[in-house]
């Protein structure tokens, strides 16, 4: 299968991270699992990334779509009080751009903190979890050094100025993992079964396979706070950040 699709959807945003509105057709509608549609822009989560958000406008009514479940096709989760649009109808899709856009932000700046801890430390990413404008990755960390929280701040920021570009590629699998350590966990996630590797590269930093959304570069992340550093057990410090800047 494409790396762009799932089941019978084609995923417009793995492709055009900048998409969101589009036109498609319904191709199932359920009450219980919701709705499938040929083709969506909407991210179904992934990664540590929540889904998207957004609406379906269709016969001068709209359907607000609240999560995404994922199986043999990617379900669109409707809000519990809207309609849903019957099989075969034309629909005008809609991601929510405030959330899409900080979540894309968020995801980005998790990439530099992990790209900056990995460079400076060489220790690996254990657990990781964000939410728009917030976020946090758990670190094999023994123990950390003194001034740990302000040296990571400057250093992040130090990188976001640098106005990186970060770049997606979809390569073969052997090819992908021939470019270099691309796999920033401490256990290999990949499913054996993956033929193609979707890689995101913020350029000089960080090269991880990575399937969620992205800005272009460093500097439209903005400013990156470190709120905590927390001990967690051992071998685990957890790194909890926050942007402050609108991109």
């Amino acid at each position: 299968m494409r790396h762009d699709q799932h089941g019978r959807t084609h995923r417009l945003e793995l492709d055009d991270q900048t998409l969101r509105e589009w036109t498609c057709t319904v191709l199932a509608s359920d009450p219980e699992d919701g709705i499938v549609l040929d083709r969506s822009a909407f991210y179904p989560g992934g990664g540590g990334q929540p889904p998207d958000h957004g609406v379906l406008i269709w016969g001068g009514v709209q359907t607000r779509i609240v999560g995404v479940r994922l199986g043999d096709d990617l379900w669109l989760l409707p809000h519990a009080d809207d309609p849903l649009p019957p099989v075969g109808t034309s629909v005008q899709g809609a991601v929510d751009d405030v959330r899409r856009s900080l979540l894309m932000r968020t995801h980005s700046g998790l990439h530099v903190l992990c790209g900056v801890v990995y460079r400076d430390h060489g220790v690996p990413v254990t657990g990781g979890n964000m939410e728009p404008g917030e976020a946090r990755l758990d670190f094999d960390f023994p123990e950390v050094p003194p001034g740990f929280k302000e040296s990571l701040t400057a250093a992040l920021n130090t990188e976001v100025a640098a106005d990186r570009a970060v770049q997606i590629s979809v390569l073969p699998r052997e090819q992908a993992y021939g470019m270099g350590p691309i796999i920033r966990t401490a256990t290999d996630l990949l499913p054996p079964d993956l033929e193609v590797v979707r890689l995101v590269d913020v350029v000089g930093l960080d090269l991880q396979a990575d399937g969620g959304t992205h800005v272009a570069s460093t500097r439209q992340i903005g400013r990156i706070e470190v709120v905590k550093v927390e001990n967690k057990g051992r071998g685990f410090r957890r790194v909890r950040i926050r942007l402050l800047d609108p991109a």
